[in-house]
């Protein structure tokens, strides 16, 4: 059994601070502009060559820790760019392409209020100790995954509004070390 712990990484909040103030990019943030079939979707009707590309910010220096982490992880896109994160997000960071949760739905709230991704990472973990960063959890999820969950686990909130930083870079590394 493979006990390596898994990395989930979602994508905007993370990876793309969208919550900052259009006008603020963050400092060592560079501004893309995507079209994702997942945002293309979000304009049923208009010719692709009309819908208004996304913006993304993305710091390349991101790459470069999260390529430290692979040393200690099983890195893991999970998100709702799913697959498209291999081709628009990971050439950006300087990333392999990585595996996928594939989420049987992307609705609603989860079991006990839980976010709609907590029991679909506990499934997909399937024992094997993780940590994921969103930002979208809070103790509600801590819990379901502290009741589900037959390994270590470490849910890590992130601002929107600035995306990783050095110290929750730090706290993945600490918590990959102390398994």
């Amino acid at each position: 059994m493979n006990l390596r712990p898994l990395l989930y990484l979602d994508v905007d909040g993370p990876l793309n601070p969208y919550a900052a103030k259009p006008e603020r990019r963050p400092a060592g943030y560079s501004t893309h502009r995507m079209k994702p079939e997942g945002w293309l979707a979000q304009h049923p009707g208009m010719p692709r060559a009309y819908v208004k590309p996304l913006r993304v910010w993305l710091n390349a220096g991101h790459g470069r820790e999260l390529r430290e982490l692979a040393d200690l992880y099983d890195l893991v896109w999970a998100t709702t760019w799913g697959v498209e994160a291999n081709t628009f997000i990971a050439p950006v960071l300087g990333l392999p392409d990585l595996p996928v949760v594939d989420w049987p739905t992307m609705l609603g709230t989860g079991p006990s209020g839980t976010f709609w991704k907590t029991r679909y990472l506990v499934a997909h973990a399937a024992g094997r100790p993780f940590a994921w960063v969103d930002d979208e959890l809070d103790d509600t999820d801590r819990e379901f995954v502290a009741k589900h969950h037959d390994g270590p686990a470490l849910l890590h909130w992130v601002d929107p509004r600035l995306g990783l930083r050095g110290a929750d870079f730090a706290a993945l590394d600490a918590f990959a070390r102390t398994l």
